[in-house]
C-alpha cells in the first residue's frame, strides 16, 4: 500500500467564496472538524487546532492563502512545536468553480518525509484518511446548511 498522500474531493454547492471561508476560517472549521480553531488566514500565521476540551492540541501553520481558490496549512510537527526547518504533514484545500457550486479538493502529504518506521506510518496514514472519510461529508453537510439558511 502506498503511504504517500490522502486526496479527498468534494462537490457543494456554494460559492467559492463560501467555500474558502469555511475551510480557513476557525468558526467554521469548528463547525465541520475540530471543537475549538484559532488561527489567522495569512501565510505564515501559526494558531492551533483543538479536540475535546483541550486533550488534544495541535500547532498548525498557515502555509498559503489565496481566496477563493487556494488554503494550506502544516500540522503534526514532531514534539507538537511549529519548528520551520521539521517535517510535518501539509494539508490543501483546493477549490475550483464547477457549475453552480464548488469542487474542493483536499490533499494531505508529507507522511514518508515524516521519517515514522513503517508500522507508526501505516497507522497514521490509515488514522487521517478514516478521519477525511468522516470529516469531508461533514465539510460538505455544514456547508449545505450554511448555504439554505436564510
Amino acid at each position: 500500500m502506498e503511504f504517500g498522500s490522502i486526496e479527498r474531493e468534494i462537490y457543494v454547492d456554494a460559492s467559492p467564496e463560501v467555500a474558502f471561508e469555511v475551510v480557513s476560517s476557525p468558526e467554521h472549521i469548528s463547525e465541520w472538524w475540530t471543537d475549538h480553531t484559532e488561527f489567522e488566514a495569512t501565510p505564515s500565521a501559526v494558531g492551533e487546532l483543538v479536540w475535546g476540551d483541550r486533550a488534544k492540541v495541535v500547532p498548525i501553520k498557515v502555509v498559503n492563502a489565496e481566496p477563493p481558490r487556494l488554503f494550506s496549512f502544516r500540522w503534526c510537527y514532531p514534539e507538537g512545536k511549529v519548528v520551520d526547518s521539521a517535517d510535518s504533514l501539509l494539508i490543501t484545500f483546493e477549490l475550483t468553480p464547477s457549475g453552480s457550486g464548488t469542487r474542493i479538493r483536499l490533499t494531505e502529504t508529507g507522511f514518508r518525509e515524516m521519517g515514522w518506521e513503517a508500522a507508526k506510518l501505516e497507522e497514521q496514514y490509515l488514522d487521517h484518511s478514516t478521519g477525511w472519510d468522516r470529516f469531508v461529508p461533514r465539510l460538505g453537510e455544514y456547508l449545505a446548511r450554511l448555504v439554505s439558511t436564510p
